[in-house]
């Protein structure tokens, strides 16, 4: 025979979503005749606290989804490795190989820096001081040092005729300011003016090169009417490039009109060069 008692209680738990102090205060029941009568009956959604970590919780279950480990859950969510196990003991786990890798990378690096950082501190004040003391012996430049320094700078990275294909001029195309400050200095100090070459941005075609113009002409105080249509190299999308970003302007063309007599100066200086230093001749080194 069914008790009326208990079905009651039932009801106004399971329908009217009645708390047990609800039920205790209709019924006049005691608080574990309550619980004895609710004995498998599940509470009430509306009866349910809700939890301040839910949302947590919610998280857990998708990065576990995602591939990540309890031990990278509970480090992400700052909770114990236990509390993360709880959560997503029963979420299905299927590891994410980038996911997997970006981890093992995440952890060399850091046990990499930790181990050598005093190292590289010390290396750091090593390296600083050496800049200073190699600063210091520099001194002041002449215009002999500025021609002779100038005309190695343009023998490493300048156009060079060849035995076979005669073109005797000056044509320098660098990406580091400071080698392109040098050999502008190094024109001037052999009476070209920065007013007399012609100027051009080689760059490739995801870059802005309107911004790389202006870039180099306000960096190494360029007049901007001497700037030619620039060269847009096409990109390549096997080629996996690291010259990209903000601090990427492309490469600059400094091309001096007229300039066979300043090519051949040159060649004059490298070949005297070459001969005090026991090497080969210029011809000799074209070849």
């Amino acid at each position: 025979m069914t008790d009326p008692t208990a079905a009651e209680v039932c009801r106004m738990r399971t329908v009217d979503g009645l708390s047990v102090r609800e039920i205790r205060a209709r019924t006049g029941l005691g608080r574990n005749r309550v619980y004895e009568l609710l004995r498998g009956v599940p509470p009430a959604p509306v009866t349910r606290r809700p939890n301040a970590k839910d949302d947590l919780r919610v998280r857990a279950v998708e990065l576990r989804a995602g591939g990540y480990s309890v031990p990278d859950i509970a480090t992400r969510l700052g909770v114990a490795k236990s509390t993360a196990y709880r959560w997503v003991r029963d979420a299905p786990f299927e590891p994410d190989g980038a996911v997997a890798r970006a981890r093992h990378e995440s952890r060399v690096k850091a046990a990499g820096d930790a181990r050598w950082a005093a190292h590289r501190a010390e290396r750091d004040v090593a390296r600083a001081d050496a800049h200073q003391r190699a600063a210091r012996s520099v001194g002041s430049l002449d215009d002999r040092d500025l021609l002779l320094l100038g005309a190695a700078l343009y023998w490493c990275e300048g156009a060079k005729s060849k035995p076979w294909r005669r073109d005797d001029h000056v044509q320098f195309v660098n990406s580091d300011p400071g080698l392109l400050a040098l050999f502008l200095c190094f024109l001037e100090t052999c009476g070209v003016d920065r007013s007399v070459p012609t100027y051009r941005v080689s760059i490739h075609e995801t870059a802005d090169s309107d911004a790389a113009t202006s870039w180099w002409a306000g960096r190494l105080g360029l007049p901007v009417g001497q700037f030619r249509r620039p060269t847009i190299k096409k990109h390549k999308p096997r080629t996996i490039r690291r010259n990209v970003g903000a601090d990427y302007h492309g490469c600059l063309v400094i091309n001096v009109p007229r300039s066979r007599a300043l090519y051949w100066r040159i060649e004059g200086m490298i070949a005297e060069l070459f001969q005090k230093a026991g090497g080969a001749g210029v011809e000799q080194a074209d070849r």
